[in-house]
């Protein structure tokens, strides 16, 4: 049976959050520790506090190296706010506005009577 054992790189010897490894067997038959890094849980949406699909889950500061668009979603608040909450606010506008007309000729019909 073959020896699986690797030494952590470093002077961190402890299997802590910030400091795990994932032992990988090289083509030459060695064994050696990879570092896993940490994942994050990326972009929200600001109304209702989903993850928002389509961007990828990275820390702030690998954000600059990407495309714009891997960093958005080509969408009316893409990258902010999710899909349904977008939908809901342009439905929201709407019925304002819709309301204000309806006043405005329920008025209208008042002062002509």
């Amino acid at each position: 049976m073959a020896d699986t054992r690797v030494t952590r790189a470093g002077r961190h010897s402890y299997n802590t959050r910030s400091a795990r490894i994932r032992t990988i067997r090289t083509p030459g038959g060695r064994y050696v520790a990879q570092k896993i890094k940490k994942t994050t849980k990326g972009p929200r949406c600001s109304d209702c506090k989903c993850s928002l699909p389509g961007i990828k889950h990275l820390k702030r500061s690998a954000y600059k190296n990407l495309k714009k668009r891997e960093r958005t979603v080509s969408r009316a608040y893409g990258g902010s706010a999710c899909a349904n909450c977008v939908k809901m606010r342009i439905v929201r506008a709407f019925l304002l506005e819709e309301q204000k007309a309806v006043k405005k000729l329920l008025a209208d019909r008042a002062s002509k009577k």
